[in-house]
């Protein structure tokens, strides 16, 4: 984890509820079960990304669920495993907006090092249980890092996919997530906030044309940021 992380979030781990999910992680591997990802990149989103680095933030579900899959970052697969089905709809989506080439990977740690905070809502995941984690403590951490990073003064992006997503940013945010839907911005934030459906095949025709690449490079440039080059190689 990014020492900055390490600092604001200290407080954060010494909390019942930390030290509780940590007795429920214990109980799954004492009951061999595999868990999603390996233990050294749970918190890879934090270390790839530091507070003080974070331009735009995007807002996952739980960690894929299939062997070698999961990699500590929402929606990224590691170099040598098939892009998962919403990733591809991502990029394809990346191929209209902003113009890139059909990327041969679906490892997003470039996005990372640029300040695209790859967040997760749980961090880990029980091996072909998709869900298995959730309602353990994990909602309480990343709500926690929604709300420390919407406090900040320096303006970010908020990518929300799915209800699940637009949920939990609009609970921390206080706001009610029905009134807010496929708006730009959130009144009273300075930051940026773009909603759209999820990009899995039940969903993606709400997804295509959101155009959130482009309108996420606009608002960086704006407030006098580098944009993100979105090309992986």
């Amino acid at each position: 984890m990014a020492k900055d992380w390490a600092k604001i979030l200290d407080s954060e781990f010494k909390k019942d509820y930390m030290k509780n999910l940590q007795k429920f992680l214990k109980s799954e591997i004492e009951a061999n079960q595999t868990i999603y990802p390996p233990k050294k990149l749970i918190f890879n989103a934090f270390c790839q990304t530091a507070f003080k680095d974070v331009k735009v933030v995007i807002v996952g579900q739980d960690p894929y669920h299939g062997k070698d899959q999961a990699q500590g970052l929402s929606f990224s697969v590691p170099i040598g495993v098939s892009q998962p089905p919403s990733l591809k709809n991502i990029f394809q989506e990346q191929i209209k907006d902003v113009g890139i080439k059909m990327p041969k990977t679906g490892d997003l740690t470039s996005w990372a090092k640029q300040g695209v905070l790859l967040l997760n809502a749980t961090l880990t995941v029980r091996a072909a249980s998709p869900k298995s984690h959730y309602g353990h403590g994990w909602e309480l951490f990343t709500d926690r890092v929604i709300e420390i990073l919407s406090k900040r003064k320096d303006p970010i992006v908020f990518l929300l996919w799915g209800k699940s997503a637009q949920e939990k940013l609009f609970k921390v945010f206080n706001k009610k997530e029905e009134a807010h839907r496929d708006t730009a911005h959130l009144d009273g934030t300075h930051h940026l906030i773009l909603t759209a459906a999820h990009p899995s095949f039940y969903s993606v025709s709400g997804f295509f044309g959101c155009k959130h690449f482009s309108k996420t490079n606009e608002f960086l440039i704006k407030h006098g940021k580098k944009p993100i080059d979105w090309q992986i190689s």
